[in-house]
């Protein structure tokens, strides 16, 4: 396990621990977050970004001279494990926020706790429709998957394609994100077929033959890195070679490791600026890590956790005082907020900070390229 030396705070999240005398003095955030099992690397990637950033922060005196705590436990990506931990992060640390869940399915019995307590439950990993409704305490950093797919589908509209595959899972947030897919073709007048798997199983060859029978044009993934690293290794080892793009929602630095020398020509949506950018906060960002010890390159998920940690503190300092009320009022009231090249807008009637998408394809030197 890689840990921050940075002090005994990030040490105590780091084990997913805490201390009410800590609590006291600094403003405690929870997390969820898979850190072991089929998607731990995404999950660690989350985490390290946002510890990364709350580290630097800590070192410049905190906010309001109040270090940020952020306590993440392991949800071995189960949407039941995630529910659990969000209550025992608000009933046990008494968190003032709970931040960077890693999907919408991790988020549906996690919300519910915090709409219970009145706790901000912030910028969850997915652009899906069950964390895009309207709720006094759900904001999202990211844009949407409907936006995700505005982009893809007018890139990709003018190449022909006639029949277009979805691959999605087999569960309620896999079926909205096949429904919200399809709301989108079908502005181009394109009908998808869908294409379901189970979460969190092996794809199958047997699956994987059905769906390159299926002959599609043009196929969108919706899953996680590791399946559709599976189906597009399987579909060049057949040589089938189909043009293929996927939500943000795979984790692009995640599928390029899985996939490896087949994921060169994947289109991936982006819902922050590229980790190559020039902009400040990409910057910011990368340096915080290096300084924490990260060793491998700053990816996507890196990025966005850590300007979503960025947003999270701006909110607090503009809070009256250190508790979750006041953190919410100030979220719901911050505006247009300029993290240093990414914008987001807050205000009580719009929670859904950025609507910002790029699409970037996967370079035969393993890079994304927009």
């Amino acid at each position: 396990m890689r840990r921050f030396v940075v002090g005994v705070w990030v040490s105590l999240a780091w084990m997913g621990l805490g201390s009410s005398a800590a609590a006291q003095d600094a403003w405690v955030v929870g997390q969820s977050a898979p850190l072991s099992g089929g998607n731990a690397v995404f999950g660690r990637d989350i985490r390290d970004g946002a510890l990364a950033y709350f580290a630097a922060l800590n070192a410049k005196g905190g906010v309001a001279g109040r270090r940020v705590e952020l306590v993440t436990l392991d949800d071995k990506n189960d949407r039941k494990t995630a529910g659990a931990n969000a209550q025992k992060l608000l009933d046990e640390n008494r968190v003032v926020a709970l931040f960077g869940f890693a999907s919408a399915t991790l988020s549906l019995d996690a919300m519910p706790h915090a709409e219970k307590a009145g706790v901000l439950f912030f910028a969850p990993f997915s652009g899906a429709n069950p964390v895009r409704r309207t709720t006094p305490v759900l904001f999202t950093l990211r844009a949407s998957y409907v936006d995700e797919m505005d982009k893809m589908i007018s890139f990709w509209s003018g190449f022909g394609m006639k029949k277009v595959v979805v691959v999605h899972y087999d569960d309620e947030v896999g079926k909205q994100n096949f429904a919200a897919v399809a709301g989108t073709l079908e502005k181009q007048q394109l009908k998808p077929t869908a294409f379901s798997i189970k979460r969190n199983t092996k794809v199958e060859p047997a699956q994987i033959a059905a769906l390159m029978d299926l002959k599609a044009d043009y196929i969108i993934n919706t899953v996680l890195s590791g399946p559709a690293a599976e189906i597009v290794k399987d579909m060049h080892e057949k040589g089938t070679f189909t043009p293929m793009s996927s939500l943000s929602f795979i984790g692009a630095q995640q599928f390029i490791d899985a996939a490896g020398p087949a994921a060169a020509g994947v289109s991936i949506g982006q819902v922050v600026p590229n980790p190559s950018s020039p902009l400040p906060v990409v910057r910011e960002c990368a340096k915080a890590l290096q300084d924490a010890g990260i060793k491998v390159p700053m990816n996507s998920t890196h990025l966005e956790a850590c300007i979503g940690a960025k947003v999270l503190a701006e909110a607090m300092r503009r809070a009256r005082k250190p508790d979750a009320k006041s953190l919410l009022d100030a979220m719901q009231n911050l505006g247009t907020y300029d993290a240093g090249g990414f914008r987001v807008t807050y205000t009580p009637t719009n929670h859904h900070g950025s609507k910002l998408v790029e699409l970037g394809m996967v370079s035969r030197d393993g890079r994304i390229r927009n």
